[in-house]
Formats: structure tokens, sequence, C-alpha cells
């Protein structure tokens, strides 16, 4: 069995500083349905939780006292969206990654729309944004995929790669040395699980696209935290359908900063960039510098934005005033009982 030392698990000053005598220091590997796999100086173990495994995600750092977590460690970045379905809360997507890899192919499932929401992520985050775009032995145009990647951000690093070739995948280096942590996020079939294979030497199974649509099967069902031959750590995701974005106004600002500059010499400081007159971001597509289909998609992003963020802080009021009454009518049986 591998033995791992903190600072191989990623341990840093950030952790170190958050001293506490209350058990051992120990990474997430796996969260389950009532209990997380965890990894530490001791090796592996499954431990329990005095709360819903919601609250954690793979890479979290937590401590642990007789196979049982006693405490989350304040994150370095946490990535996560709005649920599925119609509930108004969070979801965790990964914690404490250094780099998000999204990961997407020279074909038909490159799409800018879904790109610009990965780098949303990744930017509120705080994660350096990786743009992976796979199948490039596949197409005669892999520059021009490219090219349309890196006008999406300045932000951004983008390489294309042939997933298939282990010298190809090995350009991933970098972002997953010792100490760093890199997740893959992207569609199904594009070769995450490719990716993850070459990158930990742990073999999982793998699906081919359907012709028609470039669209792939679910092969990675669950997030893990994996060692790689590199020394550092992967965490590899399920393809995600929906990527509703909440609480993100500062990354859709920080990846349409070109827009945002714009807005900002607007005549008025209520413009809706329609047709209100001294408006820079008309005047910037009047003169072909700014893309129409850009700017739909960041006016389309900060409506969403605002509207899941406030049905999600709605709805922690509301938790927090029904908290408020049943500690209420609990103190009020307790005086009643005292007399």
């Amino acid at each position: 069995m591998t033995s791992f030392t903190l600072s191989d698990l990623g341990w840093s000053d950030h952790f170190a500083r958050q001293t506490s005598p209350d058990g051992a220091p120990m990474r997430v590997a796996a969260v389950h349905r009532d209990s997380v796999d965890a990894i530490g100086e001791t090796g592996p173990a499954r431990l329990t939780l005095p709360f819903e495994t919601g609250a954690l995600a793979v890479g979290d750092w937590v401590r642990s006292r007789d196979g049982r977590v006693t405490d989350i460690l304040a994150r370095q970045t946490l990535l996560k969206r709005r649920a599925a379905g119609t509930e108004a809360r969070d979801q965790l997507i990964a914690a404490n990654v250094t780099t998000l890899g999204i990961v997407t192919s020279c074909n038909a499932d490159f799409n800018a729309a879904r790109i610009e929401r990965y780098l949303v992520i990744s930017s509120e985050a705080g994660c350096l944004p990786l743009v992976i775009l796979t199948k490039a032995d596949l197409t005669d145009d892999a520059r021009g995929y490219l090219r349309e990647a890196e006008r999406l951000s300045p932000l951004l690093t983008a390489i294309s790669l042939d997933a298939t070739d282990p010298q190809e995948v090995e350009r991933l280096a970098p972002w997953c040395r010792h100490g760093e942590t890199l997740a893959l996020v992207g569609s199904s079939g594009v070769g995450k699980t490719t990716l993850r294979n070459a990158l930990t030497r742990v073999e999982g199974a793998t699906q081919g696209i359907r012709e028609d649509d470039a669209k792939g099967r679910h092969t990675t069902t669950s997030r893990e935290l994996l060692p790689t031959i590199h020394g550092g750590w992967l965490i590899d995701t399920p393809g995600m359908r929906a990527l509703r974005l909440t609480e993100a106004s500062e990354g859709i600002a920080s990846v349409f900063e070109d827009i945002e500059a714009l807005a900002a010499e607007c005549r008025f400081s209520d413009c809706r960039h329609e047709t209100e007159p001294g408006c820079r971001v008309q005047a910037a597509l009047a003169e072909g510098s700014l893309d129409p289909a850009r700017l739909n998609r960041w006016r389309k992003l900060r409506s969403e934005e605002a509207r899941n963020s406030e049905s999600i802080a709605e709805a922690r009021a509301r938790d927090k005033g029904f908290g408020k009454m049943v500690r209420g009518v609990m103190e009020q049986k307790r005086r009643e009982r005292g007399g």
C-alpha cells in the first residue's frame, strides 16, 4: 500500500494555519451517502459524519478522530453549481482544486457557451482554467478550435491533444505534479476517462461517441480523488448535463471583462445596453468589435445567475427563520417545564 505524507496529499500553509488538536488531518477521496473515504498519513479510512454528506466535497481537508469527521478545514477553492431539479441549494463539485481542466473535443461537442460556464465557475472558485481539446488527431483544424477557445478569455490556457496517445497526455504533467490537484470536467464521451487512465494508471471503462451528434455515454459515475503518476492528484467528474450558475457574479465579470469594461463606460449607470444613447456596448456592436453572440451569452448568464442566487438566498433565509422558530418553541417548553 502506498503511503503519503501530508505534503504529498496537497497540504499547505493555508491548512497548517488552521490549528486544532481535535483530530488528524485527512483528505476526502470519495463521498458516499452516509460516509466518506479519506486518505491521511496513516493510510485510507472510511469516516462517518456528524452532518449530511452534501456539506463535503471530494478534495476537502477534514480532521478525524476514532473513524469520525470532527471538522472541515476552510477551503482554498470550491467548485459548485446549483443542484439539478427544483430544489434551491448548491451542489459541491470539488474542493481545493488548483486547476480546472475543461475537457471538450475538436468536433460538434465544442460549445463556446458551455465552456464559458465552466470558466465562470473556475474564476469564482479561484482555480486556474485549462481548456483541453481532445480528438485533435481526428480533425484537420485543431488550431482553429484552439483559437476559438483562446478568444473566450485571456485567463485560460488551451491545448489540443490525442487523449489515446500517452506521450500527448504527458503534456498535462505540469498541472498535476506534487501538491497540485487537477479536476476534469466536461461532457460525456470527450475523453475524460481516457485522460484519467493515462494520468493515474487506474483503468476505468471508456465508451465511444455516437457518430451522428458527437455525444458520448456516461462512463464516470462518481467523483474520486486519485494520485497521478506525476506526484499530484486528479479528480474526475461525471458528465454534467446541467451546469446552472449561482453566486457567480464576480466570475461572470472576470470571464466577460471586455463587456463589463464597455458597460462601465456607458453614459447612464443603469443602461440596459439596448437603445439608450451613449451606450458603449451598442457602439462596439456597431463597430464590429463585439460579437453579438457573446453579448447574448453574457446577458443570459447574468440573468440566470441573479435568478438562481436569489432563490437560494430565499431558501437560506426561510431555513434560518424556521430554525429560529423551532428554537423559540423549544425554549418556551423548557421554561414551562421549569415553571
